[in-house]
């Protein structure tokens, strides 16, 4: 373009728009495209309850339209920020493009939280708006009272209720309006590609959580990185059994399977039964779900009675799949190809990707930095370390956050030197694949000696007793931190600490050793399937009592 065409367009307001609006590209535009391409294919399936819902592309489509128009009428319009407190269910996925289609920003909230937490929510936030299922109401109502936001809320909706609640409408009253075009969504609305799209907070270690900021721009090239590098295809069935709260389920699956056109089929819970007789009734293609997860499913009985013959692609996350886990996955279903994809929020969430081809040869390993992600190994100084040498892992990518929501100097933290801080130690090897060594804040220090709990966890999953392990580190006087091992037993099987104390030393250094075990009946997790190690160190905390120093 010629430097005169360039003043011209610069100086044109009006054409600056309209080029702006032919090239809008939100989440709002990704369904309502996959909607002219298949407006009768399945979009949304729910399953595992008595009365499903479903909708088409066509349909889910008019449905983001309604509930733009109906945010609209009630005030809410871009840039304004909309709560949702709900498990999953085709409402979700209906307010996650309605929401975008309004230009407002959504605010997933855990709906494992208690009233407190999620009033920190809605007070950081600034939302106006608060949807909320109606069995989380107490909740929501709580949350509303402690952070005196009532009357900042334009609009509270209350999803499967039959009727008004104290302040609250029914969430099918924001379907009422009339769908079409010519509303919010219509030709006058410009959205730029780096607005906010959704504020998620983060479940870190901290006091507070952190609201992470993500743009559409964000999440839309997140969205092309996990087709590309997941091998994900419009002729998928996928099974989306996580919370959508989180980014991995909602952003790594659920948007881009609507993105593409593939059909979504909705669980409530991952519960090992559902889940596999849904593979099976669906022809489901495709399963996403944490390593804690996967072991529940090859654990359960009817793994080797469905038929899962249709599941093909595997994708796991949040932890390193244990390599005996990854041999016995391989052995019972050989058709099943797995991919890790490790990330975090912060990066929308994808970073590297472990294909199906490495993940034996490369057993424990995060993989390579994803399609659009760069990824090294950092010292404290900012430098790049060689391949061996364990530092904390930086990213650069459009996937990243915008910032941390009222938070500069924990986003001038984040970035500092030009790149992302994961707060994740790794190591390279000379291919240049990751391994995740891990969180800064996990890494146990021990006798003036760093021991990763991953590495000691590999080890205790070795013996063929075990079905979890999760290994911390609790404060001693004279160790600094003691290692132990919280261990849950395969059904039928037995081992006591002694037995297991000979395991891990045949396999380990001296000093890597854990001090204690424990077993118990089941590791706490969270609603996405992550060990809650925090838990376990409150828990066990007296442990640390019986264990001697050194000598």
């Amino acid at each position: 373009m010629s430097s005169t065409a360039s003043s011209t367009t610069a100086s044109s307001p009006d054409l600056e728009r309209i080029v702006a609006r032919a090239r809008r590209q939100t989440l709002g535009d990704l369904l309502h495209r996959s909607a002219r391409r298949f407006p009768d294919r399945p979009a949304v399936v729910e399953a595992g309850v008595p009365d499903p819902r479903r909708r088409t592309f066509a349909e889910l489509d008019a449905d983001a339209d309604r509930i733009a128009a109906a945010l609209d009428a009630r005030g809410i319009g871009p840039g304004d920020r909309v709560a949702l407190l709900a498990r999953n269910g085709l409402p979700y996925v209906q307010v996650i493009f309605g929401v975008a289609r309004a230009g407002a920003v959504l605010v997933p909230a855990n709906f494992m939280l208690g009233g407190t937490e999620v009033a920190y929510v809605l007070e950081h936030s600034g939302a106006v708006g608060l949807i909320a299922q109606d069995a989380l109401l107490a909740t929501a109502d709580e949350a509303v009272g402690i952070a005196g936001v009532a009357d900042r809320l334009r609009v509270r909706a209350v999803i499967d209720a039959d009727g008004d609640r104290d302040g609250s409408e029914p969430f099918a009253a924001l379907l009422e309006g009339s769908p079409g075009h010519d509303g919010p969504w219509g030709e006058d609305l410009v959205i730029a590609s780096d607005a906010p799209a959704q504020v998620l907070y983060t479940s870190g270690t901290e006091s507070r959580p952190k609201g992470a900021v993500l743009s559409h721009e964000s999440l839309i090239t997140n969205y092309s990185t996990c087709i590309i590098d997941g091998e994900m295809h419009v002729s998928d069935v996928q099974v989306h059994a996580l919370p959508l709260f989180h980014c991995a389920q909602q952003h790594v699956f659920l948007v881009p399977a609507i993105q593409l056109g593939m059909t979504s089929i909705l669980l409530g819970a991952p519960d090992p039964a559902t889940v596999l007789r849904t593979i099976e009734e669906h022809g489901a293609t495709t399963f996403f779900a944490p390593p804690t997860i996967w072991i529940g499913l090859l654990r359960h009985p009817d793994f080797d009675t469905r038929d899962l013959s249709t599941l093909t692609k595997g994708y796991y996350g949040a932890a390193i799949m244990p390599v005996e886990v990854l041999r016995e996955l391989s052995r019972r279903r050989p058709e099943l190809r797995l991919w890790n994809f490790y990330g975090q929020t912060e990066m929308a969430p994808l970073a590297t990707v472990l294909r199906p081809e490495d993940q034996l040869r490369k057993a424990g390993s995060a993989g390579r930095a994803a399609t659009n992600v760069e990824a090294r190994i950092a010292a404290p100084d900012g430098s790049e370390l060689p391949a061996g040498e364990v530092g904390e892992i930086v990213l650069r990518s459009p996937h990243a956050i915008l910032e941390y929501l009222e938070a500069p100097d924990r986003t001038a933290a984040a970035f500092a030197g030009g790149w992302f801080h994961s707060g994740d130690l790794g190591v390279a090897d000379d291919e240049g694949y990751i391994t995740v060594v891990d969180r800064i804040k996990d890494m146990i220090k021990t006798g003036g000696e760093n021991v990763a709990s991953r590495e000691v966890e590999e080890a205790i999953y070795e013996h063929p007793a075990v079905a979890e392990v999760a290994v911390v580190g609790l404060s001693h006087p004279e160790w600094i931190e003691a290692v132990v091992a919280i261990v849950v037993l395969r059904d039928g099987e037995q081992a006591d600490a002694e037995a297991l104390r000979v395991h891990a030393r045949e396999r380990l250094a001296g000093f890597k050793v854990p001090k204690a075990f424990r077993v118990i009946d089941a590791l706490p997790k969270n609603a996405s399937g992550k060990i809650l190690k925090r838990d376990l160190r409150e828990r066990f905390a007296d442990v640390a009592d019986e264990i001697a120093g050194p000598r």
